[in-house]
């Protein structure tokens, strides 16, 4: 019993095959073909959409949106690779009608058509609607770093400015010294001659003199750090002690029901708390609810935002991290006072009214102060306060937004463990199987189009798993 056999390479055929046949009826890029085929890329803003009369004709934008979407769905984001891969892959070949653009060709459609390749995924995502893809009632918002296109050693803070200049001193300092000693012996062959101390020297002075560029760069910007490669990135805690690296912070809105993603954003910001009001109302809008509820972990715990989000119909489950100094110190914390709303009070672990005292402003925000008596008489006054004075609780004029909140989290805790399953799929498929989790290209601007590919990929994988290639195409708009 022998091999399954191939065909010999010199067989003739006396009816050629047409690409079409190497082509199945559910392959993806039939999806692709008809989707980019059914948009106005006019409309759309893509670049080079309506052809000049004059000149060289150049690629019709649809050919390029193709190429980069088949690329992305197939881990290929190298404008290099994509142009060898026309040349040789016969999906490619049926896909792009055998046209093979070049490398620059390729990298300058993604560079010059960021806000149309963003527009694309809105596109599709209408079309993920309209399939009743997408619950529309509970949405998971998180973040992740991605790592930019910028190394740690080209990324300066003030803090990493100061200690080079510091270790620069110390090295001239030696230099220095070295040259002292050499003037008073004679010549080591295994120690530095004066010439390359000098050059070391004045290596070190230029060296000093960029640090003080850069430090004056800063102070003019405003701005705690300067990156060179990618002026936009920023350097980042990774958390979980991954320690920091120059990224950016990817946020993405993913419904509860197909962990489909709704929308993303790609900020250079370095944490969370700013970013829930803005990736709620987001949502919302492209779901076109009235009302959604959001669940976040607790690093987009911000007051303000928690209030922007229930003004717009949001309704946030945010679980509050306990950040009073009072309980770091092993004291009673805020949380350990009870709130009395019908007597405007608070009242105490002794079982003592803190009446409302006065208004003021806190950390840019109106607070109402309660002031408590007789503390000093107090048999918990130990484990209250460390000093002499009485104690004072500080309230939020919209405190009571947040005590909501907090009575939801605790009534429906598996709604805020069930955030995890929901936002983390979508990170961690693009981050390991897509192989997607950093950046090529450079700038806000031009990061932003690249991570619109990338969750535009994700969101035609999941759709194509869960509806096949047919009906997604029987979906598409005529």
């Amino acid at each position: 019993m022998g091999f399954v056999e191939g065909v010999h390479r010199e067989q003739m055929v006396m009816f050629p095959q047409s690409l079409d046949e190497y082509i199945g009826e559910e392959n993806p890029v039939r999806f692709i073909d008809a989707f980019v085929d059914s948009l106005d890329l006019r409309v759309l803003g893509f670049e080079r959409a309506v052809p000049k009369e004059t000149g060289r004709p150049p690629y019709h934008p649809g050919v390029l949106l193709k190429l980069y979407l088949y690329g992305y769905l197939n881990r290929i984001r190298s404008s290099r690779k994509l142009e060898r891969e026309a040349q040789r892959n016969v999906e490619l070949m049926w896909l792009l009608g055998k046209l093979t653009p070049d490398f620059k060709t390729i990298a300058d459609f993604r560079r010059d058509n960021g806000q149309p390749i963003r527009a694309v995924y809105r596109e599709f995502t209408q079309v993920c609607r309209g399939l009743g893809l997408y619950g529309g009632e509970l949405v998971a918002i998180d973040g992740s770093k991605f790592k930019a296109a910028n190394s740690r050693d080209r990324n300066y803070t003030k803090g990493k400015l100061q200690r080079l200049n510091k270790r620069a001193d110390k090295k001239i300092e030696e230099y220095l010294k070295g040259l002292d000693e050499a003037d008073g012996e004679e010549q080591d062959s295994e120690k530095p001659t004066v010439e390359e101390l000098q050059e070391k020297i004045e290596w070190l002075k230029r060296r000093k003199e960029v640090y003080a560029e850069l430090q004056e760069k800063m102070d003019e910007s405003g701005e705690s750090q300067v990156s060179l490669t990618d002026p936009d990135a920023r350097s980042m805690k990774l958390g979980y002690s991954r320690g920091t690296d120059v990224a950016y912070n990817v946020q993405i809105s993913v419904d509860a029901k197909h962990k489909l993603i709704v929308d993303h954003e790609v900020t250079n910001e370095c944490n969370d708390a700013r970013q829930l009001s803005s990736m709620a109302v987001r949502a919302r809008e492209v779901l076109e609810v009235e009302s959604l509820e959001v669940v976040a972990d607790k690093g987009y715990y911000s007051q303000t935002e928690i209030q922007d989000c229930v003004d717009k119909d949001i309704v946030p489950y945010i679980p509050k991290k306990d950040t009073s100094s009072s309980s770091r110190a092993g004291l009673y914390g805020k949380k350990e006072f009870r709130y009395d709303a019908e007597n405007d009070c608070y009242w105490c672990p002794a079982g003592k009214a803190l009446p409302y005292s006065y208004q003021t402003t806190s950390n840019g925000q109106e607070v109402r102060v309660y002031v408590a008596s007789g503390c000093g008489k107090c048999a918990l006054k130990d484990k209250c306060k460390q000093s002499n004075s009485s104690r004072r609780i500080k309230r939020w004029v919209h405190e009571a937004v947040l005590e909501e909140m907090a009575q939801r989290v605790r009534a429906e805790p598996d709604k805020v463990k069930q955030r995890k399953s929901i936002v983390e799929h979508p990170f961690g498929t693009i981050k390991r199987s897509m192989d997607q989790g950093y950046f090529l290209t450079r700038r806000l601007c031009n990061v932003r189009a690249e991570m619109s590919l990338t969750m535009l990929a994700y969101n035609i994988k999941r759709a194509l798993r869960l509806k096949g290639t047919q009906e997604l195409i029987a979906a598409l708009p005529t």
